[in-house]
């Protein structure tokens, strides 16, 4: 029984890479075809001499928290410690702006909305006692990045994106255990590749959020009629957060 829950907590932690997966297999099959067809024909030659060009983009992301924990237990004894078993996908749309710099260097701002939830599960270590949370979120976010590119070839140009993303949580808070504040911030790490077809250009990317600061309320006065509820904040030390983020622009 055990042997089988680790492998099921192992699919289930990794089911958001076979979905991204599964959805590149979809999509770059048909940017590799028409490239395959234009292998002599360069689809927008000069898109990428415009000064400031526009875009959109949609795409799917995955949260995941880091937790740290202090180690001490409540005043009856309890340890509780926290994780994140699976990762529940999320939906994610941005407007694009995109500033040439130089011919290798562009300078990216894509604010936009990202939708999604974290599945928290506090875990009291000597009775194993277990108490799940389902914290949704609604973030505008706003990325700056600096793209970095490869030279073209043919009708594709591999790149890489290094930046910063302000994060800010509209969504409505509840008095739960864990509480979070609204406002984070992350250094991004990205790759990607340019396909310029007739007439657009289609950017799959996937970037990495790291998350900077401690996004852990630990002042929880809405707690202090509910010791059982805030055994579960004062069990931790820090909490920070952590992005995949899969995109497809449209430039």
């Amino acid at each position: 029984m055990n042997r089988r829950r680790i492998k099921y907590q192992w699919l289930l932690k990794y089911k958001w890479l076979q979905a991204a997966l599964l959805l590149l297999a979809v999509l770059l099959p048909a940017a590799a075809q028409a490239q395959r067809r234009n292998d002599f024909l360069y689809n927008r030659p000069y898109a990428d001499m415009k000064k400031l060009h526009l875009g959109f983009s949609v795409g799917m992301h995955f949260q995941d928290l880091k937790f740290t924990h202090n180690g001490e237990p409540s005043p009856d004894g309890q340890n509780w410690y926290a994780e994140v078993p699976g990762y529940s996908p999320g939906f994610c749309v941005n407007v694009l702006a995109d500033l040439r710099l130089h011919q290798y260097f562009n300078l990216r701002l894509s604010p936009g909305m990202y939708f999604g939830n974290k599945n928290v599960t506090m875990i009291e270590s000597n009775s194993g006692v277990t108490n799940k949370q389902n914290i949704k979120s609604a973030y505008v976010v706003v990325p700056l990045d600096l793209k970095i590119s490869g030279d073209r070839y043919k009708n594709s140009r591999p790149y890489v994106t290094a930046g910063v993303m302000a994060a800010f949580d509209v969504g409505k808070k509840r008095p739960e255990p864990l509480q979070f504040n609204s406002a984070d911030f992350y250094l991004t790490l990205g790759l990607g590749c340019d396909f310029y077809l007739p007439f657009f250009k289609f950017n799959p990317e996937v970037k990495f959020c790291f998350g900077l600061s401690d996004i852990l309320r630990h002042d929880r006065p809405d707690l202090q009629d509910d010791p059982e509820a805030i055994k579960m904040t004062n069990a931790l030390s820090k909490v920070k957060s952590n992005m995949i983020v899969f995109t497809f622009y449209f430039e």
